[in-house]
């Protein structure tokens, strides 16, 4: 184990929020009972909040920010890890009051990890990510609410993280999808992924009805606020709404009339505290369900020096896709 180790740190003096370079000893690092090399981390809107602090994200400082991580265990005490193993983690609190994945080392409970399918390299498990371990856990939602394969769903934000996810899965699980984006030099990139149709994002960003024109069975939205209030007075009878994000805000300007008078389901996705088990069937439904070859063509990857510049870059909605942290 390393003596030394690099890491981002933020620090809270006042109202003023600041970011470091650093050099951390082992003995830095939080309780736990797994400790991790990291090899890669991501960029998610979250850490956007995060390392930028425009949004109260981070609740213990200092911190070393960073939601997602994968690497190999260095040393473990818990049971089902042992050295050399792979793993991932999302969320369980990192970057918010615990050391995140933006350092060469961690130390985390090892009930938070997740073994590494398979399947994916490390690389290619940040390529995925928060945003795209979320996309799955809304595509499992839409299926529990029974909305089938051959039906339409509308993703909004869709050529952002979560977006991008979502539109190649569903496509490939045999969904028509309706890719909604207000970056319209986007549609190759989307009609790549497998969407069917682009709408554009200020045709949902009205002052929304409480009913609409019924367009589609399912939606993964990412936006909220106004989005995701006319995504829901556009949803067909019976339909499903996987919401997972807030991008446009935290209000939901509507009524009760697309649930009782459609029987539409609003389903609420949080990734933060998801159970374990769920956790292992997204990662291996991504593993069976994700074309690699659309994840790379939605990845690009950056070195640590390039993380606070991305994280102004995401918030701006100038990040297409994913980004790869190479730590």
């Amino acid at each position: 184990m390393k003596s030394r180790f690099k890491a981002i740190l933020l620090r809270k003096d006042g109202d003023t929020q600041s970011a470091e370079d650093v050099e951390l000893s082992p003995d830095d690092l939080m309780p736990g009972d797994v400790t991790v090399a990291v090899s890669h981390s991501t960029v998610n809107y979250k850490d956007g909040l995060a390392l930028t602090g425009r949004s109260p994200v981070v609740r213990k400082f200092p911190m070393i920010p960073g939601i997602d991580l994968a690497g190999t265990v260095e040393a473990s005490t818990h049971a089902d890890f042992k050295p050399g193993d792979k793993v991932v983690l999302n969320g369980f609190g990192l970057s918010e009051t615990h050391y995140g994945g933006y350092a060469e080392l961690a130390r985390v409970k090892g009930d938070w990890l997740v073994p590494l399918p398979k399947e994916f390299s490390p690389a290619q498990a940040m390529a995925i990510g928060t945003a795209g371990y979320t996309a799955m856990l809304c595509v499992l939602a839409l299926e529990d609410a029974g909305v089938k394969p051959g039906s339409a769903v509308v993703v909004t934000g869709a050529a952002g993280g979560v977006g991008s996810v979502a539109v190649s899965l569903l496509a490939k699980l045999g969904y028509t999808v309706i890719a909604s984006t207000g970056r319209p030099e986007e549609e190759a990139y989307l009609k790549d992924l497998g969407a069917s149709q682009i709408v554009a994002r200020a045709e949902l960003a009205g002052e929304p009805r409480m009913l609409g024109k019924e367009r589609w069975a399912g939606a993964v939205d990412s936006v909220g606020s106004k989005t995701l209030a006319n995504v829901i007075a556009q949803t067909s009878y019976g339909g499903a709404v996987a919401a997972c994000g807030l991008a446009a805000g935290l209000d939901l300007p509507t009524s009760v009339a697309p649930f009782i008078l459609r029987g539409i389901s609003l389903l609420g996705i949080d990734s933060v505290q998801m159970p374990k088990p769920r956790r292992i069937v997204a990662w291996n439904r991504l593993a069976r369900d994700l074309d690699t070859a659309k994840l790379a063509a939605m990845t690009q990857t950056i070195a640590l020096s390039g993380v606070r510049q991305a994280a102004q870059d995401i918030l701006a909605g100038k990040v297409r896709g994913r980004l790869v942290v190479e730590i």
